[in-house]
């Protein structure tokens, strides 16, 4: 799955072929059929995976916090983690082919998506209550979405500042 994400990062899932999978695996193509039913069965495996690591992810990050600021900022670190660390190429998979599925396959992976997204909405709701937002929720959700989801192709880890300097911000209004 990690090497099907990276092809279709890399090259497009429309590009990607079987035989290039299972080639940088170091497999007959023929055998990734043993365990995947096709090329779009792999995608919503990769997507799948995705959702589910990074939902459990969110969850880890807020479950000892009882500030809905400190909650916001956990979020933000736990998604900047997955769109930089291990899933990351997978995150930018799920953002950029979303298209490429089908209806059905799409429809199955919303109720997961809509779940993810439910960590956030209750939050940001939380919050608007101690600090009133600017905006909606869901608005400011769709906001954070694009920023933290482009970090990948602007953040360079050799730059001015590395990862872990990256993930310890703290929100201005939290000194508030």
């Amino acid at each position: 799955l990690r090497a099907a994400a990276h092809l279709f990062r890399t090259k497009g899932y429309q590009r990607t072929t079987v035989r290039e999978m299972a080639a940088l695996v170091g497999i007959q193509s023929g055998s990734l059929f043993h365990h995947f039913k096709s090329k779009e069965d792999i995608l919503i495996h990769v997507m799948t995976e995705t959702i589910l690591i990074c939902t459990e992810h969110l969850k880890a990050a807020i479950q000892d916090l009882a500030e809905p600021v400190q909650k916001l900022e956990a979020l933000i670190r736990a998604e900047l983690e997955c769109v930089l660390g291990e899933t990351g190429e997978a995150m930018t998979v799920l953002v950029q082919e979303w298209t490429s599925l089908s209806s059905s396959p799409r429809e199955n992976l919303m109720d997961l998506r809509e779940r993810y997204e439910s960590i956030w909405i209750q939050v940001l709701v939380a919050m608007d209550k101690d600090v009133p937002l600017a905006m909606e929720p869901a608005i400011l959700r769709k906001l954070l979405t694009g920023a933290i989801a482009w970090t990948i192709n602007w953040f360079n880890p050799q730059g001015t500042m590395n990862s872990t300097e990256l993930l310890m911000l703290r929100l201005p209004m939290a000194a508030c």
